[in-house]
């Protein structure tokens, strides 16, 4: 057999220590905590996005559904755009004010962070 018929994306491996790289087991698991016991920062950001100001929450430790769910409440509470990336939710413009005042109001314990 010659190196040149082996190729590193071949499914034959011989050995493998832990299993495929999408098995269930190795997911790690995101406590839901109740808004009540996270603490999230509030800041405007311009960093890598093309001179547009973006409001980044962070500090979330709850599940992609529930972000999703709080995302879609403060993008039309904001009246603008906004998503979910690597759990912490971006929202379009600079809307501290109103967003710390909508999650102290759903039960979170918010605050801005920055200047």
């Amino acid at each position: 057999m010659s190196s040149s018929n082996f190729k590193s994306s071949d499914k034959n491996f011989i050995y493998r220590e832990f299993g495929n790289d999408n098995s269930p087991a190795l997911e790690r698991p995101i406590p839901e905590l109740p808004p009540q016991q996270q603490n999230l920062k509030v800041q405007a950001s311009r960093k890598g996005r093309k001179g547009k100001t973006v409001t980044v929450i962070s500090g979330f430790q709850a599940k992609p559904e529930t972000l999703a769910d709080l995302v879609k409440q403060l993008k039309s509470q904001c009246g603008t755009g906004g998503t979910v990336k690597d759990n912490e939710i971006e929202i379009q413009g600079d809307h501290k004010q109103k967003i710390v005042e909508l999650l102290t109001k759903i039960g979170y314990k918010a605050k801005i962070s920055g200047g």
